[in-house]
């Protein structure tokens, strides 16, 4: 496939990498490092080579290396160090930004070949906490600036959830859940961003509890018949941008009122939308967490 986006004016780098574009200019003009076309008003536009340089040069400052340090050496050798840096440090890794480029090119082979290295040193649990759910904040960033759109969202994420499913699968095989306890994983109605529930789902999965998965869209009413599966049932959901905020109040009452009223039953939830609920309004089995590791420390 073509590159959908080869050509980036200074903000477009600036948005990407973090860097301001007067500091773009001044790296540019002092020590060479870019190499930008010109239009023929003078505006300079920067090809999808000089974006990936510089993402490693930030890489590298960040790193403690002095721009003109960065400056002497040549491309391979910018890349062979911050590889050499990311195998012995634990903060961003640089494949973040291989994965952000095969978005923005919908790259697939290198979308699968910085997965497969990833591989060599992580363990699934560990992409995704260092990698995935990074990538997936960044990307609300780059929406905001025009860089991205929908299809780029929707490729990257897309790829996610296949190994999502893949990992689920694999550790299945040998699956014996923990008896007298049910999670119920879901979202409410026209929520439609699952990868997080997807992956608090195979964490479940993975330390042996009993889960249910089902998936997008599910209306109240439709949980009521699973309240009586089991003696202890916790259901879990995940709002991103469902329930609106002018409607979570009496979506939480609704809920009390038709599912944790019914017995032995409780409502774990996270997400963004919930910095719109009334905390003191809300019932002692409905439990918030700020993120997925500390619903999973929970358990």
């Amino acid at each position: 496939m073509n590159n959908i986006k080869s050509s980036f004016s200074i903000k477009d780098l600036e948005n990407f990498t973090g860097i301001k574009a007067h500091t773009i200019r001044i790296w540019e003009k002092r020590y060479n490092l870019l190499e930008p076309e010109r239009t023929d008003t003078n505006i300079r536009m920067y090809s999808l080579e000089n974006l990936q340089k510089l993402l490693n040069i930030s890489y590298l400052n960040t790193h403690g290396y002095k721009i003109s340090k960065i400056a002497s050496l040549k491309n391979e050798d910018i890349k062979a160090t911050v590889n050499e840096i990311s195998k012995k440090s634990n903060v961003q890794n640089p494949a973040i930004n291989e994965l952000k480029l095969a978005m923005l090119n919908f790259d697939q082979e290198k979308f699968y070949n910085t997965y497969r290295n990833l591989e060599i040193e992580k363990s699934f649990t560990e992409i995704v906490y260092d990698i995935f759910i990074p990538l997936l904040s960044e990307i609300g960033t780059l929406w905001q600036t025009d860089i991205i759109n929908p299809a780029h969202e929707h490729f990257i994420t897309t790829l996610i959830r296949q190994k999502i499913i893949l990992n689920t699968e694999l550790i299945q095989m040998d699956y014996k859940p923990i008896p007298n306890k049910t999670l119920v994983l879901y979202l409410p109605e026209n929520e439609i961003h699952e990868l997080g529930l997807m992956f608090i789902n195979y964490e479940l999965i993975s330390k042996g509890y009993h889960t249910i998965f089902l998936g997008q869209s599910v209306p109240i009413i439709n949980l009521i018949d699973l309240v009586n599966l089991n003696s202890e049932i916790i259901f879990i959901s995940y709002f991103t941008i469902n329930p609106e905020k002018e409607n979570i109040t009496a979506y939480l009452e609704e809920f009390q009122e038709k599912i944790l009223s019914q017995g032995n039953v409780k409502f774990w939830i996270l997400g963004r939308m919930l910095e719109y609920i009334d905390y003191k309004k809300l019932p002692k089995n409905i439990i918030t967490f700020k993120s997925i590791s500390d619903l999973v420390k929970n358990l």
